[in-house]
């Protein structure tokens, strides 16, 4: 959520920010409306109540001197009354107000590139591609041949479409990169790990953006309405919901393990084959919380942090900033990270870096707070700001590694990183 303040103080130069983005068409004049309706509910309802102070010495004074009273008795149940009623009305303009806010998205950051999908830009490539002296396979072809994933009708029997059965080495191999992805992230990057519900209540998936907006896109329990976790990002980055954190302790950083769950609503048009697009998918996810001036810096070192599993597992990826109009509601920069898959020779998203500045931690209120303020003056209640990347996610990891790895017998070699994980195996298949 915005500050509505600094949102209303620039409409111009706001509205021009938000139409960066694709669906940043916002009416601003309605919210600073409802704001400036607000503000004078407040205002009117400040003063009755300064004077409703200011009768409690009138009355007992006139008690003391034995003079009638009554007319100050009769303001005062006026008064009361009427704050009452402003209060309720307040009340009422304030919570129209935030479900309009609701779904304003976050201001692009000033340095993410201009247009839409097709117009990020790439930052950086790592890695070579994989040459073969045979006709290399995709992911399907691999699957089907040694049996690593059921993608066919075995998992369409349990859940429908969209839903796979990882099998034998295929489930030791999604095991193998759960546990090193976590065991790198927390011995190397200093992450702590949490074990989080996958399950969430609404407040929870407000805080971070996925309400009330994408309702659609979520696979939801009516009966408790609650809804099962699209990424651990929810859970995670709530763990703090409604506290103030200790400023000399920031920044914080947790990782987690959870399966993923999107209906993918409106987008059957890009469902592809395979592992490339699930209805359910693994994936261990990054979520830092940092002061508001180091926000840029962190975003890097987060980038950093996400880029590193795939250089040890001998990946070749690139590193693509999303333009202003292709990225996500909540977010105000992101890069993903695209790993090459050499069997069908497409770049698949693997990782989405993105800062939010503020925008999560108003919604979901958390705050830090410093011990001593600068100067020695009494330290100020802020607004963190909260970032998070995949650190990876798995299903599209698992092609490039079948693709990049595969032999010309139909097996599949396994990164030396990975050995320790399977108890020595070398190969799958």
């Amino acid at each position: 959520m915005l500050d509505v303040n600094a949102l209303t103080q620039d409409l111009a130069g706001n509205a021009a920010k938000l139409a960066r983005r694709k669906g940043g068409e916002v009416d601003l004049a309605a919210i600073n409306e409802l704001n400036e309706r607000r503000r004078a509910l407040q205002k009117e309802r400040d003063d009755l109540v300064h004077e409703q102070r200011e009768l409690g010495p009138r009355i007992g004074a006139a008690k003391a001197k034995g003079e009638d009273a009554s007319e100050l008795f009769e303001r005062s149940g006026q008064l009361k009354s009427q704050v009452k009623d402003l209060e309720v009305a307040a009340r009422e303009v304030k919570e129209e107000l935030d479900q309009k806010l609701l779904l304003v998205p976050n201001l692009p950051h000033p340095e993410a590139p201009e247009g839409g999908e097709d117009e990020g830009e790439i930052r950086d490539t790592w890695g070579e591609p994989k040459s073969f002296d045979f006709e290399p396979k995709d992911h399907v072809a691999i699957c089907d041949e040694t049996g690593l994933v059921d993608l066919g009708e075995g998992a369409t029997r349990l859940a429908g479409k969209s839903f796979v059965v990882y099998r034998g080495q295929g489930a030791r191999l999604t095991r193998a990169l759960i546990n090193f992805f976590l065991d790198l992230h927390t011995s190397e990057h200093g992450y702590t790990e949490v074990s989080v519900p996958f399950v969430v209540n609404r407040t929870t998936m407000t805080g971070t953006g996925q309400l009330p907006k994408f309702e659609d896109d979520l696979y939801r329990i009516d009966k408790d309405d609650l809804f099962l976790i699209p990424t651990a990002e929810v859970p995670v980055t709530n763990l703090h919901q409604d506290e103030i954190l200790p400023g000399e302790e920031l920044p914080i950083s947790y990782c987690a393990y959870t399966p993923c769950f999107r209906r993918e609503a409106g987008a059957a048009g890009k469902l592809t084959r395979g592992l490339k697009r699930l209805h359910q998918f693994d994936k261990v996810e990054l979520v830092r919380f940092v002061r508001p001036e180091e926000s840029d810096a962190e975003h890097q070192r987060l980038l950093g942090h996400a880029r590193k599993p795939l250089e040890l597992l001998g990946l070749h990826y690139r590193v693509k900033e999303l333009a202003a109009g292709d990225i996500g509601f909540s977010a105000a920069r992101c890069y993903d990270l695209e790993v090459h898959a050499p069997g069908s020779d497409e770049w698949l998203e693997v990782s989405s870096c993105s800062t939010f500045t503020d925008f999560q931690a108003r919604r979901a209120n958390i705050r830090f707070k410093d011990k001593k303020g600068p100067d020695g003056k009494k330290p100020k209640t802020a607004f963190v700001h909260t970032l998070n990347a995949s650190g990876l996610a798995l299903p599209r990891v698992f092609v490039a590694l079948l693709e990049t790895y595969q032999r010309a017998d139909g097996k599949v070699d396994v990164p030396e990183v990975l050995r320790p994980y399977l108890g020595g195996l070398e190969t799958l298949g």
